[in-house]
């Protein structure tokens, strides 16, 4: 298939017919499995294309491909897991620089601006970027890097990305997001203005829970230049075995986010008439305070959903009842999936923060598999009564 008629088809098409999904050599309908080390070289004088694997390899580069025209980008590259890839990121900065990021925000993020960049010198400010004026508000002189996601894990907040993106452009400054939530089939950053996305492919991308992956996705020729010599220099690549169970997930990403994304609905609108439940976090409940903006900027709602039980004992009482969603960290698997942000995705952060951010100690939030929608709403109604 060619580039322009990449253009024209949908995306359900597209996740089949990227150009990456035919073996070059012999022809195979999947990439296969290059589990080498190192290659011959026949010429001393011209190396080949490819001459060792943490450089290079057939099985990743095939992904890579993939997924930067799923992305709508030029240049993608698989790292050995979400946070390799967010690090490689944030390795686009120096000492000296800072850096601003959205409050709500992963754990293990959270975790490496504050216990590692800023060890290095990169020091952080921490914003509501869903309001583009503080975003402006906490721009300084040495302000080198807006770093962002959205919809936010795990309150499910949500930023205007055009207008991020062009704050950053007004400031010089590269602005990264973490499209983990809602894949580059509900939304697609790089269309929006956005300079780099991230993902944790271990969740909707992959869809498994079989694999391990992140990804970095830019369509800026000079920034994928400097992610490829930073993937390179430190080393953090994926192994072929995990880009072949990546591309086999990416091939049914549309019909399994369109299924756990109808019941993700089904179970939010549910949650939402409960008068024990405090809070439900979901873009596409109408009277999120961002359903508008995120309407406006994602093809869908995603299948992960935030809420709050009232008191760490209940949102434990809960996790110990339900039988059908396993109780686990990740996300964005075919299993339904219940977690606890305070002890997994956001131990890291400190109790005040966490509170300041709204992660109390009774917010669970669930990521909708494949299961029917009506027998997890049974399985929660049992498990909450």
């Amino acid at each position: 298939m060619s580039e322009d008629q990449g253009k024209d088809i949908r995306f359900a098409t597209r996740l089949l017919h990227t150009g990456h999904e035919i073996d070059p050599v012999h022809g195979a309908a999947a990439i296969p499995i290059y589990q080498t080390s190192t290659y011959h070289q026949d010429d001393v004088e011209n190396p080949p294309l490819y001459d060792y694997a943490r450089s290079g390899n057939p099985s990743r580069d095939a992904l890579q491909g993939q997924v930067a025209a799923l992305e709508g980008g030029t240049h993608a590259l698989a790292f050995s897991s979400g946070m390799a890839a967010i690090t490689a990121s944030l390795m686009l900065f120096s000492a000296g620089d800072h850096l601003i990021a959205c409050d709500d925000i992963y754990g293990g993020t959270y975790r490496a601006l504050t216990q590692v960049f800023n060890r290095m010198g990169i020091e952080t400010t921490f914003v509501d970027a869903t309001d583009p004026d503080r975003i402006r508000a906490a721009i300084r002189p040495n302000t080198k890097g807006l770093i962002l996601e959205t919809p936010s894990n795990p309150t499910i907040r949500i930023i205007d990305l055009k207008a991020a993106a062009q704050i950053a452009r007004e400031h010089g400054l590269i602005s990264i997001v973490d499209n983990t939530f809602m894949t580059p089939y509900l939304q697609r950053p790089l269309e929006l203005g956005i300079d780099v996305v991230v993902h944790s492919a271990t969740k909707f991308l992959g869809g498994h829970s079989d694999v391990v992956a992140g990804l970095t996705v830019t369509k800026d020729e000079g920034l994928g230049k400097r992610l490829k010599f930073l993937q390179n220099a430190t080393g953090g690549i994926l192994g072929p075995q995990d880009c072949f169970l990546l591309q086999r997930g990416l091939k049914t990403l549309k019909v399994r986010l369109d299924a756990s994304s109808a019941g993700a609905e089904k179970i939010a609108k549910w949650l939402r008439g409960r008068e024990d439940i405090a809070h439900v976090y979901y873009p596409g409940l109408t009277d999120h305070p961002g359903h508008a903006v995120h309407k406006a900027q994602a093809d869908g709602y995603g299948a992960v959903l935030s809420f709050d039980v009232g008191s760490g004992e209940r949102a434990k009482r809960l996790a110990s009842r339900v039988t059908l969603p396993i109780y686990a960290v990740s996300l964005g698997a075919v299993e339904t999936i219940l977690s606890y942000p305070r002890t997994m995705s956001h131990a890291a952060m400190p109790e005040p923060e966490r509170h300041r951010r709204g992660i109390t100690d009774g917010l669970l939030r669930l990521s909708v598999g494949l299961e029917d929608p009506d027998d997890l709403i049974a399985d929660l109604e049992q498990g909450l009564r």
